[in-house]
C-alpha cells in the first residue's frame, strides 16, 4: 500500500526533500549484509510505499509540494531531479507569490479557502496513481504561517473527504529560546486543531535535534539541512520495511495501518515521539560495533528518563515496583521523573536481529495500568541494515515525554493572550478569541489527559 506525502511550507518541503533521498538511498544501498534476494524485495517494498516509476524509469515520489512562496519548492525540485535518481512529479506542486508572513490565522483563513480546490485537485491526482492508499503523511512546522495555519486547513479537507484514510502528522517543534514572536499562538493553534483532524502527530522538537547534531554527530556549525538529515534518518528509521511476523519474510503491507494500531490505543492520546540508537557520524560509524544487549539496555533507559539520545541518560530513574506508588508519577513542580508510555513500537534492523532481547521493554511498570505490556508493546524486525548501520534501534513511543513541552508552550501562549498581545493580528483574520480559548481548553485537556496515565 502507497502513502501520499504532504509537504507544507519551507520547512515541510526541505524535509520532505531529505526524507524521499534516504529512503531512496537506503532502498537502493547493497550494503544492507543481506541477500540479493531479500534486498530486492525490500527495494520494491519501500518502491510501492514511496514512489512510483516514470516511463523514463526515474522513480517519482508520490508527494504533494505546497507553499506560498515559489523559492524553496523550486529549490527542492531541482536538487531531487540533479540527484538523478529520483524527482518530483511534473505537476505536483502548488505555490503562490505571497507567504503567509508567519501569521497562523492567515494560513488558515485566507489561503486555505482561497486555494483549497486547487490543492485538494492535485493530492486527487497523486491518491489516483496509487494502486492502493494507506493514508497521508503531511510534514509541517507548527511555529510559522503556512506548514501550520496552511497545513491545520488541508489536514481538515484530508479528514472529510477520505475519511476512511489514515492521516499522520509530522511536526516541527519550535525552538524554546523562539524564531518567531507569536510561534506559541501559531502552535497552540496548529495543535487544537490538527488533535481534531490527525490520526497521529509525530512530534519531533528542534532544540533535541539540534542536540543530536551538537554531540552525536560532532557538526560545529549546525545548518537546517544537517537537523532535516538526522529527522530523514530518523523517519526512515520507522518507514522503510519489516517484516509482517515474527519468522515470516514477507514485508509489512500497511505501514501507516500498523503503527495507528499498534501506538493508538485510544483517541485522546495520539502524540508519537521517536528515539534512535545509534546515532553517529559517518566517520565513527566505521570505528564503531555494538551489542543489541548493549543497544536495547540504552533505548530502554532513554524511553524511562525521557532521554532524546543516548549521551547523558539519567540511570539513577528506575520505574515504579509493582504494589508501591509510582515515584515522581509528577510533581507539583509539573516535572517529569519517570516516563509512564501507553504503548511502544520497537523497531530492529539488521545482523542477529532474531537474538535481540527484548524482555525489558515488557515490564508491566513502564506502561499505563489500563493496558496489558502485550498489547501495548510491539516489536518490528528486519535482517537488512538501515543507512549502512550494522545493527540499530528505533523506539515510537506514546508517551508522557510530550507533557512538560505541549504545558510550556501553552503557558506562554496563555501569558501573551492575558495581555491581549498580538491577539489583533489574527482577529483581523477571523480568528476569535473565542477560537483562542477553545485551543486552551482542548490542549490542557490532552496535558491533564497525559499527566494522569
Amino acid at each position: 500500500m502507497s502513502i501520499v506525502t504532504v509537504q507544507l511550507g519551507q520547512c515541510g518541503n526541505q524535509i520532505g526533500f531529505e526524507v524521499f533521498d534516504t529512503l531512496f538511498s537506503d532502498s537502493h544501498d547493497f550494503q544492507g549484509l543481506c541477500s540479493k534476494k531479500e534486498n530486492e524485495a525490500y527495494q520494491a517494498s519501500c518502491q510501492e510505499r514511496f514512489f512510483r516509476e516514470e516511463e523514463n524509469g526515474v522513480p517519482v515520489a508520490r508527494a504533494v509540494l505546497i507553499d506560498m512562496e515559489p523559492k524553496v519548492i523550486n529549490q527542492t525540485l531541482t536538487k531531487a531531479s540533479q540527484s538523478g535518481r529520483w524527482k518530483y512529479g511534473q505537476h505536483a506542486c502548488f505555490c503562490q507569490k505571497q507567504g503567509s508572513g508567519n501569521n497562523w490565522a492567515y494560513g488558515y483563513s485566507v489561503h486555505g479557502p482561497r486555494h483549497e480546490e486547487s490543492i485538494m485537485n492535485l493530492i486527487q491526482k497523486e491518491v489516483e496513481k496509487c494502486d492502493s492508499l494507506s493514508g497521508f503523511f503531511i510534514i509541517m512546522s507548527i511555529a510559522g504561517g503556512t506548514g501550520s495555519g496552511l497545513g491545520a486547513f488541508i489536514t481538515q479537507d484530508l479528514q472529510d473527504q477520505y475519511s476512511n484514510s489514515l492521516r499522520m502528522n509530522q511536526i516541527i517543534w519550535p525552538y524554546g529560546t523562539g524564531e518567531v514572536i507569536v510561534q506559541n499562538y501559531n502552535s497552540i493553534m496548529t495543535l487544537s486543531h490538527l488533535y481534531r483532524s490527525s490520526d497521529a502527530l509525530l512530534v519531533h522538537e528542534n532544540d533535541a535535534v539540534h542536540k543530536i547534531c551538537a554531540k552525536l554527530m560532532n557538526i560545529k556549525q549546525i545548518s537546517f539541512s544537517d537537523l532535516n538529515q538526522v529527522l530523514a534518518h530518523q523517519l526512515g528509521s520507522v518507514f522503510q520495511p519489516t517484516y509482517s511476523e515474527e519468522g515470516a519474510f514477507h514485508y509489512r503491507r500497511n505501514p501507516l495501518g500498523d503503527l495507528m494500531e499498534n501506538l493508538v490505543p485510544h483517541p485522546e492520546f495520539k502524540m508519537l515521539g521517536i528515539r534512535n540508537i545509534p546515532q553517529m557520524s559517518e566517520n565513527s560509524l566505521a570505528y564503531s560495533t555494538f551489542t543489541w544487549t548493549g543497544l536495547l539496555k540504552h533505548l530502554r533507559q532513554m524511553l524511562i528518563s525521557n532521554a532524546k539520545m543516548e549521551e547523558g541518560i539519567d540511570w539513577q530513574i528506575r520505574p515504579p515496583i509493582s504494589g508501591l506508588p509510582a515515584i515522581g508519577k509528577m510533581s507539583l513542580k509539573k516535572e517529569l521523573y519517570f516516563n509512564t508510555s501507553i504503548a511502544n513500537l520497537v523497531i530492529l534492523r539488521g545482523k542477529e536481529v532474531q537474538n535481540a532481547d527484548l524482555e525489558g521493554f515488557k515490564d508491566p511498570a513502564l506502561y499505563t495500568s489500563w493496558l496489558q505490556p502485550d498489547i501495548a508493546f510491539n516489536v518490528w524486525k528486519t535482517q537488512r541494515a538501515f543507512n549502512r548501520y550494522e545493527k540499530s534501534a528505533a523506539l515510537v513511543s506514546n508517551s508522557q515525554f510530550i507533557v512538560k513541552p505541549l504545558d510550556m508552550i501553552v503557558g506562554k501562549a496563555w501569558n501573551m493572550f492575558a495581555s491581549k498581545a498580538y491577539v489583533h493580528q489574527y482577529t483581523k483574520f477571523g480568528i476569535e478569541e473565542e477560537d483562542f480559548l477553545d485551543s486552551f481548553t482542548l490542549l490542557e485537556q490532552v496535558v491533564s489527559s497525559y499527566s494522569n496515565i
